[in-house]
């Protein structure tokens, strides 16, 4: 199906890129979390799974947006203040930048550095994928690992972008073990002075190896939690000129 962005540009609906990693027991996790729980409801005689002779698969599922598979994040992750992350939007499709980055080696570090993000023009939306990249991505435990993070100066440049939204292959645009100070997420939010409200971070997408980088555009689908984060499911689409 067509979707047209104006009279000479539209996006096929049904060519969509899939970033998401879902919420699965063998799937990526970090934060020092075990594996999420899912199992049938048992109770009162009830039994909630098919295969165990009940009417209805019938399950509960234990999980932690943050540490279990794609999520999108408010600034309500650093603030006192209860800000759902779906507050953030009036929209859901936003004009996209996709690039691939290698990380710097700084000492024990792999960092994504502000020279990094020299080369990026204004969008709505940047998404990032970072160097190794396959699909080990997918089902890796980041924990105690040091994965890769961002350099608190890169916010400058995604300010001087207008970029409201940024997406990440990793864990956290912070650094695993900080003490708490969480440089990036608050100067990228601006809290506590002056909290950004519409804008968001999602961590550990997996960008498939096949996409070229470029301009896209993004549907940014958020689950309705009544939370600081929430599962998403980020799609791309290609862009392409009415013949």
């Amino acid at each position: 199906m067509k979707f047209y962005l104006d009279k000479d540009w539209f996006i096929d609906t049904t060519a969509f890129i899939d970033l998401s990693i879902g919420v699965s027991t063998h799937g990526v996790r970090a934060w020092y979390l075990n594996s999420p729980r899912i199992s049938p409801v048992m109770e009162n005689g009830f039994v909630g799974s098919v295969e165990l002779g009940g009417a209805v698969n019938f399950r509960d599922i234990y999980f932690n947006p943050h540490g279990h598979g794609t999520h999108t994040e408010s600034h309500g992750h650093i603030s006192k203040e209860v800000f759902p992350v779906s507050s953030c939007f009036n929209q859901f499709f936003f004009e996209a930048k996709v690039i691939t980055i290698s990380p710097e080696v700084i000492g024990e570090d792999r960092v994504i550095t502000a020279e990094q993000l020299r080369n990026i023009s204004p969008c709505d939306a940047l998404v990032i994928r970072t160097e190794p990249n396959n699909l080990i991505k997918c089902t890796t435990n980041y924990s105690d690992t040091n994965p890769t993070y961002m350099d608190v100066a890169c916010v400058q440049k995604l300010n001087e972008c207008g970029i409201k939204h940024l997406l990440v292959d990793i864990p956290s645009v912070d650094k695993e073990i900080d003490g708490g100070i969480l440089a990036f997420h608050h100067a990228f939010w601006n809290v506590p002075q002056n909290p950004v409200r519409d804008r968001t971070i999602t961590e550990l997408i997996y960008v498939p190896a096949a996409v070229t980088d470029g301009a896209y555009i993004l549907e940014l689908q958020v689950s309705n939690f009544n939370n600081d984060a929430a599962p998403s499911r980020p799609l791309l689409y290609k862009k392409r000129k009415e013949a």
